[in-house]
């Protein structure tokens, strides 16, 4: 009997047993599975930038945008987070982009030209101390010097001033050595070139706006040229340009002076071809003042001298400028192989702008360096700017004396 009630408690404990490990197995299956115990690694964005050294980006912690490093979807395995790169500049794009240059420094240019410009002016100045080294200075030969001059085109006035010192001072010198000749032949061509003048390039304007140089000429002086080499001339000495094209009459002179002021890093303003002159000059003057610019240098359209419409352009352009504030130069480029029809269009162009300095171009290719002295004293205003040649440098400040020692040698 005893056997018999312990037999019946033991089944009835293994029923309760094997019922529990059934319910036990079901709420299982009814759970969601736990997290793993350990961490997952998920990259986050990073910081905000913080003052100071915390700003720093390190090259193996580059910046990361939150699209870019979403977590992932729970129980899906995270992807590796993309890095944005920068793609690399191409050779192309390398070549499109042009090198900023620096030009030669200006103080000593025309000294260092000075080869240049003898090999023209040869002539001039070997002529004529080959005749005051004749030993009878007669009548014929003091007009073969006056001949000589007038050829160099310095003009019939200065010409017989200069003929008339030169006499005088050889008839008391006497004894003429070629040193003294030399001497004294360069002491009267200095002074006939007038080297009191001023020929300093107004590029301050004592104003809060930036200096305006406006560049006037006729076609074919190398007016644009000019305008681009002397922006080289302003960044050689330090200062700030923005370009103005106003040429619009003349195809492709905008992008000929944009190309000139890419090279030293100056901005071009410009506006469509045969579109109007004052408006993009006054435009050029309104971005220099935005831009804090230094100079302003506007140039114009080569327009004919004997066109009195355009003539009566390059006034409203001068007008338009100056509500800016006053023009500082206003510079005429003349061609110097032109001889004394370039001083008919310096007397037109004077009548409309009020001229302040002179340019004389291409004075490597001509005999005729006496419209130096010629044009000064047409205008009464200085030759400020010589060309020397093709090069990008070699436009360069006049200087009196440097010039009468390339005429007359050593």
């Amino acid at each position: 009997m005893e056997i018999l009630i312990l037999a019946v408690v033991i089944a009835l404990v293994a029923v309760g047993a094997i019922a529990g490990l059934v319910v036990s197995s079901r709420k299982k299956k009814q759970l969601p599975p736990s997290a793993p115990t350990v961490t997952p690694t998920i990259t986050a964005p990073p910081a905000e930038p913080q003052v100071g050294e915390d700003a720093v980006e390190t090259a193996e912690e580059p910046r990361r945008t939150i699209e870019e490093v979403d977590l992932p979807d729970a129980g899906t395995a995270a992807p590796e987070a993309p890095v944005t790169v920068e793609e690399p500049v191409t050779a192309e794009e390398a070549e499109a982009a042009p090198a900023i240059e620096v030009p030669e420094p200006t103080a000593g240019r025309l000294v260092r030209l000075r080869a240049r410009l003898a090999r023209s002016q040869n002539s001039l100045g070997k002529g004529l101390l080959t005749l005051l080294s004749r030993e009878h200075l007669d009548d014929d030969t003091w007009e073969e010097i006056e001949e000589t001059l007038l050829v160099a085109d310095v003009g019939v006035a200065p010409t017989q001033e200069l003929v008339d010192r030169l006499r005088e001072r050889v008839k008391v010198l006497g004894t003429r050595t070629p040193d003294e000749l030399r001497a004294l032949l360069r002491e009267e061509l200095v002074t006939l070139i007038d080297p009191a003048m001023d020929r300093t390039l107004k590029t301050e304007s004592g104003l809060e706006t930036p200096a305006v140089v406006m560049v006037v000429g006729v076609n074919g002086t190398g007016k644009t040229t000019t305008t681009g080499k002397l922006a080289r001339v302003l960044v050689a000495d330090g200062r700030s340009v923005v370009l103005g094209a106003a040429d619009t009459f003349r195809a492709a002179a905008a992008d000929q002076l944009q190309t000139w002021g890419e090279r030293v890093g100056a901005r071009t303003v410009r506006g469509p071809e045969g579109g109007d002159p004052a408006s993009i000059a006054f435009d050029a003057v309104k971005e220099g003042i935005a831009e804090s610019a230094d100079v302003v240098l506007i140039d114009t359209a080569g327009r004919l001298h004997t066109k009195t419409g355009l003539m009566d352009e390059l006034g409203k352009v001068k007008r338009v400028v100056e509500k800016h504030g006053p023009l500082d130069e206003v510079l005429l480029v003349l061609d110097a192989t032109t001889g004394q029809n370039g001083l008919v269009q310096a007397r037109v162009f004077a009548e409309v702008v009020d001229i302040t300095g002179i340019v004389l171009t291409k004075l490597d290719g001509t005999a005729k360096g006496g419209i130096v002295v010629a044009v000064q004293r047409e205008l009464g205003v200085p030759v400020k700017l010589v060309g020397l040649g093709e090069g990008a440098d070699d436009l360069a400040p006049f200087e009196p004396g440097a010039f009468v020692d390339a005429l007359i040698g050593d």
